[in-house]
C-alpha cells in the first residue's frame, strides 16, 4: 500500500493527470478542467464510432480512470455510430462546449487524438483509425 492508498489507484490517478495535462499542454489552454472535458467528450465520440469489440480493445490500453470515463455513459447498443463527416463528428463534441466554445475544434479534437496516438500502441490505433472515413482520418495527426 502506498502512503495515500491502493498503489494501484494512486498510479491510476497519476496516469489520469498525465493525460489531462498532455491535452492541456497540446491545447495551451493552460485550464485542466477544460481539458479534461474536451478528454472525455473526445473519448465519446471515438467511442460511439467503434464497434464494441474495438471499443473494449482500444479501452484496454488506457488507465484504469481513463477507462472508466471512455465507459462513462456507454450503451453499446446504440453503437457504432458512422458519422462520415469531420463536421457530423465535432458536432457530436460541440454540445459539450455550448457555453464555452472551442474555437478551432478540428485542432482541439486532434489534440485528444494526437494523446491517443502517443498513449496507445500503433496498431490498436492503426484498426482505431481504418473504422473512420477518410474525411474523418484527417482528423487524426499521423
Amino acid at each position: 500500500m502506498s502512503a495515500l492508498g491502493l498503489k494501484i489507484i494512486d498510479e491510476s490517478v497519476q496516469q489520469a493527470n498525465s493525460w489531462i495535462n498532455e491535452v492541456n499542454e497540446r491545447t495551451g489552454w493552460e485550464n485542466k478542467q477544460r481539458s479534461y472535458r474536451l478528454l472525455r467528450s473526445v473519448l465519446h465520440a471515438v467511442r460511439d464510432h467503434l464497434s464494441p469489440d474495438e471499443a473494449a480493445q482500444l479501452a484496454a490500453q488506457m488507465p484504469i480512470m481513463i477507462r472508466g470515463v471512455f465507459y462513462e455513459g456507454w450503451d453499446p447498443s446504440k453503437t457504432p455510430r458512422r458519422e462520415r463527416t469531420r463536421e457530423g463528428f465535432l458536432a457530436q463534441i460541440a454540445p459539450d462546449f455550448a457555453t464555452d466554445p472551442l474555437g478551432d475544434a478540428e485542432e482541439a479534437v486532434g489534440a485528444v487524438l494526437d494523446v491517443l496516438d502517443a498513449r496507445i500502441s500503433e496498431g490498436e490505433m492503426a484498426h482505431v483509425r481504418a473504422t473512420f472515413s477518410k474525411d474523418l482520418r484527417t482528423l487524426f495527426a499521423f
